[in-house]
């Protein structure tokens, strides 16, 4: 039997879709929570609409760019696999990393025509035991975030959002920093999508032009990657 066809098999779509439904259901649980809570904080119903909204749009381009990543995934390990993975995780550089390295550990090269039933199951199970460490980390620490943010802001609650936007900052630059390295096409990409950011941002805020709060990441990213592939 060809390793694909195991890939696809209704039994793997039965247990991706359980397994994404539960990701699903959280979403809506949380999503009402936070709406039942911002009412007894003073949020008005117009403010949470706007949240929503602009949340909404802003996800389209790292969504889109999720997709298209998940197509390059789907070749090698199947729609089921692929859909579920990044439905829980939404890196494909992860997976595919993950992927690789369970099928290297059998001599085998993800994709190749050497690929094999065994190669493939490898490969889904160090996808799923690379991703447990962030499960169990926020297990054994997610409670006490507060404390530590509490302590590493000194107590002062000032500190905190300037905390925040910096391990964001550090996050997404260490993301970049690779590709602009690189000096090829993801270069050409991350600087022209930054340039083309700042200038929409500096827009947004000198004619107040609120539509390019909310489509600015999106349209950022996909003029990056036109002009990276134009180029």
């Amino acid at each position: 039997m060809d390793y694909l066809k195991l890939a696809n098999h209704p039994l793997l779509w039965i247990a991706s879709t359980v397994a994404v439904s539960i990701v699903v259901v959280q979403s809506l649980i949380f999503a009402i929570k936070s709406c039942k809570v911002g009412k007894t904080m003073g949020i008005t119903d117009k403010q949470i609409k706007s949240a929503v909204k602009s949340s909404a749009i802003s996800a389209i381009g790292p969504s889109m760019a999720i997709f298209a990543g998940m197509v390059s995934l789907i070749v090698t390990m199947g729609g089921p696999i692929a859909w579920m993975r990044l439905s829980f995780i939404g890196s494909v550089i992860f997976e595919s990393m993950s992927a690789g390295f369970g099928t290297d550990a059998l001599g085998i090269t993800l994709g190749s025509p050497e690929m094999t039933k065994l190669a493939f199951t490898n490969a889904v199970w160090t996808m799923i035991l690379g991703s447990l460490g962030w499960i169990i980390f926020t297990l054994l620490f997610g409670h006490k975030l507060d404390k530590i943010t509490n302590v590493i802001s000194s107590g002062k609650k000032s500190f905190i959002p300037i905390i925040s936007l910096g391990a964001m900052l550090g996050s997404f630059a260490y993301l970049n920093a690779d590709r602009v390295l690189r000096f090829d096409n993801g270069t050409i990409a991350c600087i022209s999508g930054m340039a083309i950011m700042v200038i929409l941002c500096m827009l947004e805020k000198k004619k107040n032009i609120k539509w390019l709060r909310e489509w600015g990441l999106t349209i950022s990213m996909f003029s990056g990657m036109i002009i990276a592939s134009v180029i």
